[in-house]
């Protein structure tokens, strides 16, 4: 579809890396395969790291870039929400990592996150401002939610029962799948927007 394969760089925290699951049961490999089946030429590289923050994902952009990448994902921000790092801190991070592809002229789909409520309604407020800001600052394709699929379902103990990990953080195989789903398509987008 899109003539040669098109690599693309998923920047990210344990839920691109696939913390937990068999290595083909994590996010890039289903993701891979899910591109696969709707026919696209494209090279998903795992650049998935646990526990890391957007300040990791700031410090290791320059070298993850380095290379033959045609675009980025960028999934950052899980971790700050675990930790209740100041969102002003986030932003700036996102910023930087968003400012370095822009240098590359990479196309970007920046995946957000959704705060919790239990920091107070300033700080939710203040974290999920910071994707589609971002996102429309810098052009880039948006995915509000990387969990967003299952967060439209209205039974929580249903999907911690059938679609997490018993940490309850992290999604297992099934929960993954959902997720690929709902993000597949943005993916395809950002591909349209590959010279």
């Amino acid at each position: 579809m899109w003539g040669e394969p098109v690599t693309v760089v998923a920047l990210g925290d344990s839920l691109t890396q696939g913390y937990g699951l068999a290595p083909e049961n994590g996010f890039v490999p289903q993701l891979q395969t899910w591109l696969d089946a709707e026919g696209a030429e494209v090279v998903l590289v795992n650049a998935g790291v646990s526990g890391d923050t957007t300040a990791g994902g700031l410090s290791r952009i320059g070298w993850t870039l380095n290379g033959d990448v045609d675009a980025l994902i960028v999934a950052l921000g899980g971790n700050d929400l675990l930790r209740g790092i100041d969102p002003s801190l986030s932003r700036e991070n996102l910023k930087g990592i968003l400012d370095e592809a822009g240098s590359r002229e990479l196309p970007v789909l920046l995946v957000g996150m959704v705060a919790p409520s239990n920091y107070g309604q300033e700080y939710k407020a203040a974290f999920d401002a910071i994707y589609p800001e971002l996102a429309k600052a810098h052009g880039a394709l948006l995915h509000e939610n990387f969990l967003g699929a299952l967060a439209a379902m209205n039974d929580r103990q249903m999907v911690l029962e059938n679609h997490m990990q018993g940490d309850a953080i992290h999604p297992n195989r099934d929960g993954v799948a959902l997720i690929v789903a709902d993000i597949g398509p943005s993916v395809l987008d950002l591909l349209e927007r590959v010279d």
